[in-house]
């Protein structure tokens, strides 16, 4: 407890706080140093100070900033309220254990604050200040001494000397030893300030007065309150041995490299004594004055003298080593003598140089601007001299540079443009080299990630697409796959795929195609006519799910192929659905003559739509001849009475495809005679004799006179007909007028056969401009309007305008 109030009293009476800052230009970290003082033994959680404030800093973003405390080359005793920024015990400092030299009387303990965004580092140095909390302690409680009677007055012997762990003024001032005629105490200050008691003798010894003396020696520090140890002193007086050893020399200096291999010799002492027997017999010894660290690092061989390396000795722990050697004889009362060796260690280049990453910003995104700064790095050595002087760098092909920022920091700062599609990744090794000789080298490798950003536009590896697609495809096929690239990662990559609008006779691509946003495969969502739509041009879009989204378009040009879908159709000679076509011609029809002429038409194109004739059916091949390429139908020869009246002919049209489409269309041909048949002649065998005999001959001329005046009697009656007053201004048929057939406009005309006694109507078609157009045979209750109507005609005029409107009362089998 009364520890406690000394501790508390030195804190108050001895805390004080200095800030140095010195802001470097253009750099984010701060190379200043903050000084503090406290003493040493303070409580755990006691507040330093608030280095929040101290720095100038807000606290209110000290934790979004991440500050926190690097010690270095030290466990952790502070640590900082991320809350408040205030400095803290986290464990109890002893200088004593921090600062073991006792040269050292300025005990620091070196900190690091380290905040980010930006990163900034505040250097610290902690002063640990030295309380008197520890007693002087001699080395031995009972110190013996054999001094011969005939030492004389003024001889001065080494006792124990005391240790205070304090430093300063704490640590040991004087010594006294109790009352004594025979004795007294001097002190002695060495280099590192350290006192030592010699005893003095101040009075002859008188063995038979008294043979033994004890004293008491009494050491004090200068702390306040003082402190103080004793140690019991038994002087033993002993007969005369009155030449004591003596060193060729008082002092010696050595160097000595360090790393030097233990067991090397180091120096060879010599002491010699004139004395003869067992007192010239000399041992040699380390006095009490040799630091147990100098006795652990160093041996002495009690015989020869000879100082050799016990363990390996390092510059950067100590660099002088000082002993002093007693040279003992063995006579009765033994004597001796002191020399000091000093030993000063060389520094070699035996430590690499260190590096140490203080900050690291990782990963960054690829546009991250000219002049970042990714990491903060620290350089040491613990050599001197060049041997401790490090140099930093990294590979010059890398998109990075070092600059130093304060003594041994530097700063690894962005310099060249960075791109993830081309580097993803570094690996970035600094190298640290000193400059001793030979140089040692160490490295340090980092790893940078990139983060990606939505930098590319995604690409479609053609901008334009012509695809085909053979019409009649099923609804739903795949017409192509149209996948653009993007060399962005995750939801940078990924790509929607959409169709442009765009509306052809008001009907969307949207409901023509279809395209996967997912993947870009092109889907038909119709069956396609090639006669109906033969081409689409339409564009797509690719666009990535960044932010903001990237998209890039091609065109695509869909191309209708024609099938060979559409059979022919026959148009000409025109039929009902199932129906033959007959004709009749004369059978004095001439050589070449046009029969008939099919005509058949394909909506396919190109060599689909193709036609080419053939028969499919002859009678007689010696009679019609079929024009492959436009359908004529021509007889090859005229008609003999041998050849049969009734022919049957087939012909089919065939279009180019593959397989190739027909249709067939069948004509019956009757020959007809120019004079009049008998009804019942229905069939015609051809005739075996002589048709022209003389009855046949009369036969013949008699129908045809017959037949010729009931022409002039129907064609005169037509005239009588129509000179009747009518509405309607039309002027009567002339004798030799026609009735004509025509056909409609979808087919070819037709050819009324016709001459002096007979005309005969062929085909049927419309009515136009008054003619009378009738088909053989006339269907019962058929319409035709005519001009006027002929009598005897089997027709009924059914109509009081000017056009009469004719009825077909009975199947007719007009012959006239």
């Amino acid at each position: 407890m009364k520890k406690m109030d000394i501790h508390i009293s030195v804190l108050h009476r001895r805390r004080y706080v200095s800030v140095f800052l010195f802001l470097l230009s253009c750099i984010n970290v701060v190379a200043a140093v903050t000084h503090y003082s406290i003493p040493e033994e303070m409580e755990e959680g006691s507040v330093v100070a608030n280095v929040a404030t101290d720095l100038g800093l807000d606290i209110k973003t000290l934790r979004d900033r991440k500050m926190r405390l690097d010690i270095l080359a030290n466990k952790k005793y502070l640590d900082i309220n991320k809350e408040t920024g205030e400095l803290y015990i986290v464990e109890r400092m002893d200088k004593e254990y921090l600062c073991p030299s006792k040269t050292a009387t300025v005990c620091f303990l070196k900190l690091d604050a380290i905040i980010e965004s930006p990163v900034r580092i505040f250097n610290i140095e902690l002063e640990i200040m030295d309380i008197n909390d520890n007693s002087p302690q001699f080395r031995r409680d009972i110190i013996h001494l054999d001094i011969s009677e005939s030492t004389p007055v003024g001889e001065r012997f080494s006792l124990n000397n005391a240790v205070d762990l304090d430093v300063g003024d704490n640590s040991v001032k004087n010594y006294f030893i109790s009352e004594s005629e025979h004795f007294n105490v001097e002190i002695q200050t060495v280099r590192d300030g350290s006192k030592f008691a010699d005893l003095i003798l101040k009075k002859a010894l008188d063995r038979e007065e008294q043979a033994v003396h004890n004293l008491i020696l009494t050491a004090v520090d200068g702390g306040v309150p003082q402190r103080s140890g004793t140690a019991s002193i038994i002087v033993r007086v002993l007969d005369t041995n009155d030449n004591a050893p003596r060193f060729d020399k008082e002092s010696y200096t050595i160097n000595l490299t360090e790393n030097t291999p233990i067991g090397s010799l180091v120096v060879k002492l010599n002491a010699t004594d004139q004395d003869e027997g067992s007192n010239s017999e000399i041992e040699y010894s380390f006095s009490l004055y040799t630091s147990e660290k100098t006795q652990e690092t160093f041996s002495l061989n009690p015989n020869t003298g000879e100082i050799r390396v016990k363990t390996m000795v390092n510059y950067e722990d100590f660099r002088i080593y000082d002993m002093e050697i007693i040279a003992k004889d063995k006579g009765t009362s033994p004597l001796s003598g002191q020399c000091k060796v000093q030993i000063l260690i060389t520094d070699m280049n035996d430590n690499h140089p260190e590096i140490s990453i203080k900050s690291f910003q990782n990963p960054v995104k690829e546009n991250v601007p000219f002049g970042t700064v990714i990491a903060v790095v620290s350089v040491s050595d613990k050599d001197s001299g060049d041997n401790g002087i490090v140099d930093i760098h990294i590979s010059k092909k890398l998109p990075f540079a070092l600059k130093e920022s304060s003594d041994n920091y530097y700063e690894l700062v962005i310099s060249e443009v960075l791109d993830r599609e081309k580097v993803s990744e570094y690996d970035i090794t600094l190298t640290v080299k000193d400059r001793g000789s030979p140089p040692l080298f160490d490295n340090e490798t980092i790893t940078l990630e990139l983060l990606d950003v939505n930098d590319n536009v995604p690409l479609f590896p053609q901008s334009f697409y012509k695809i085909t697609v053979m019409e009649n495809n099923a609804p739903g096929a795949l017409l192509s796959s149209l996948t653009a690239m993007d060399p962005d990662l995750h939801e940078n990559q990924y790509l929607v795929y959409f169709i442009i609008e765009k509306e052809i006779v008001n009907t969307s691509m949207s409901m023509l195609f279809s395209i996967n946003p997912e993947n870009g495969n092109l889907y038909a969502l119709k069956t396609f006519d090639y006669e109906i739509e033969k081409e689409f041009l339409f564009h797509i879009e690719a666009r990535d799910s960044g932010i903001p989204p990237l998209s890039s378009n091609a065109t695509v040009h869909i191309i209708i192929m024609d099938q060979n879908d559409n059979t022919p159709v026959i148009v000409s000679p025109w039929r009902a659905h199932g129906s033959v076509v007959e004709e009749r011609i004369p059978r004095s029809t001439d050589k070449g003559s046009l029969v008939a002429k099919v005509i058949a038409i394909d909506t396919d194109s190109v060599h689909n739509s193709r036609i080419a004739y053939q028969f499919l059916v002859n009678t007689d091949a010696t009679l019609f001849s079929l024009d492959q390429y436009n359908g004529e139908i021509r007889t090859m020869r005229m008609f003999s009475y041998r050849d049969a009246r009734h022919q049957r002919l087939v012909v089919i049209a065939k279009d180019n495809g593959e397989p190739a489409l027909s249709a067939t269309v069948t004509i019956k041909l009757s020959t007809i005679e120019t004079a009049l048949k008998s009804y019942s002649d229905m069939t015609e065998v051809p005739l075996e004799y002589d048709i022209f005999s003389d009855l046949n001959l009369y036969l013949v001329i008699g129908l045809g006179s017959v037949s010729f005046l009931l022409l002039i009697t129907i064609l005169v009656t037509i005239v009588l007909k129509c000179q009747k007053p009518k509405h309607s201004k039309a002027a009567p048929p002339s004798r030799n007028s026609v009735i004509s057939s025509e056909r409609n406009s979808t087919f070819a005309d037709s050819t009324l056969v016709s001459n002096d006694a007979y005309w005969y109507s062929m085909f049927l078609a419309e009515t136009r401009k008054g003619k009378l157009v009738v088909r053989q045979p006339a269907p019962k209750g058929a319409r035709y309007v005519v001009s006027s109507l002929p009598r005897g005609t089997g027709l009924t005029d059914t109509s009081d305008s000017a056009a009469s409107t004719l009825q077909v009362r009975e199947s007719l089998d007009i012959q006239y």
